[in-house]
């Protein structure tokens, strides 16, 4: 009697167990980072392209969001640019420069006035781009403004498209850009920490 007791409480218990399906909350999982599962997501994201949650300083608490994804989508662009810029100076020189092999050095070659000149076309962009609200209280001062939408697509890539292939691209570039920014500062530390050139 007391074997068929057991028996049916191993019984009961293993069938109830088969039965179990894992705790969900659709609540829950929608608080938590993608980037970083085991924490909250950060209360300030607003849900842009590329969003994962991934904000482990806290900016978004601090910062307006939308500033903060033009600065992201600006240093993303500006990496890709550099990136592209400090691995073809290692084969090429342009006539009338000194070739140096610490692409970290170029700079000293080409002088102070050149990098002046470059500071300033880059200020000037920025004023003519954001139509002078360049602070981080009058940037989005037009709320219809979209971060990193600058209305300059040349080559026509997002005529046509529909808003979900717009996104997959604005995703590429995005991860591009990020990808880009880990790049350019690993090439430069490698060349200061070295004292070699890449290639």
């Amino acid at each position: 009697m007391l074997s068929q007791y057991y028996l049916t409480q191993r019984y009961f218990i293993f069938n109830n167990l088969s039965n179990l399906q894992p705790v969900t909350s659709s609540a829950l999982n929608a608080d938590m980072s993608k980037a970083l599962p085991f924490v909250k997501a950060p209360a300030g994201t607003v849900g842009y392209v590329g969003d994962v949650g991934f904000d482990p300083l806290g900016f978004s608490e601090y910062f307006d969001m939308k500033w903060l994804r033009e600065a992201e989508i600006k240093h993303g662009r500006a990496s890709m640019l550099a990136t592209l810029g400090f691995v073809a100076q290692e084969f090429l020189t342009l006539p009338g420069y000194q070739h140096v092999d610490d692409s970290n050095l170029a700079p000293t070659v080409v002088g102070a006035s050149a990098m002046l000149q470059i500071v300033a076309w880059m200020g000037v962009l920025e004023f003519w781009t954001n139509k002078g609200n360049v602070s981080m209280e009058t940037m989005f001062a037009d709320e219809s403004r979209v971060p990193g939408d600058l209305g300059f697509d040349p080559m026509g890539f997002a005529v046509g498209k529909t808003q979900e292939e717009k996104d997959a691209m604005a995703l590429k570039e995005i991860k591009n850009g990020r990808l880009a920014m880990l790049a350019i500062g690993g090439m430069i530390h490698h060349n200061w920490i070295t004292g070699d050139a890449l290639f």
